[in-house]
């Protein structure tokens, strides 16, 4: 059975090397006899020297102007400027210095002022008994009965 497999396989690969070697060109390097050069006669070629110095001919605008090369340069110089100085530098600024949303300053000058105050009286930072226990009304053993008090 496995041997049958083989030889379909086989016959399966053969049948794409067949169609690919159908569909493939072949690439010739040698000269064709219709290439040949032109010449140009003396009295046809321009006289005058080609200058490359015309930086106009290559200019890519950058949407600033269209017609003139100088103010687009100048549109594309300030406009990148203004938007890295004040987009950036000015507005990293602005919020290193706004004040504190959240009121964590105020939260922790009132926990400074709070413990100055309890240590000036004499008292611990902490008090363990923060509510008075006088005020707090607990249940009794016989209403917990068997619940488990987790504390």
């Amino acid at each position: 059975m496995s041997l049958l497999l083989r030889l379909n396989r086989i016959s399966k690969l053969r049948n794409v090397a067949a169609i690919s070697q159908s569909n493939s060109r072949l690439v010739s390097t040698t000269p064709k006899k219709s290439d040949t050069a032109t010449v140009v006669p003396k009295d046809k070629v321009a006289e005058e020297p080609i200058d490359f110095t015309d930086h106009e001919k290559n200019w890519v605008t950058w949407g600033w102007d269209l017609n003139n090369k100088q103010d687009d340069r100048d549109g594309m110089n300030s406009s990148f400027f203004f938007s890295v100085t004040i987009g950036l530098v000015c507005s990293g600024f602005y919020l290193a210095y706004t004040p504190d949303n959240f009121r964590k300053d105020w939260a922790q000058r009132e926990a400074f002022l709070l413990l100055r105050e309890r240590e000036a009286a004499g008292l611990p930072a902490i008090d363990p008994n923060y509510v008075d226990p006088a005020q707090m009304i607990l249940p009794s053993d016989e209403e917990l009965g068997d619940e488990e008090i987790i504390i």
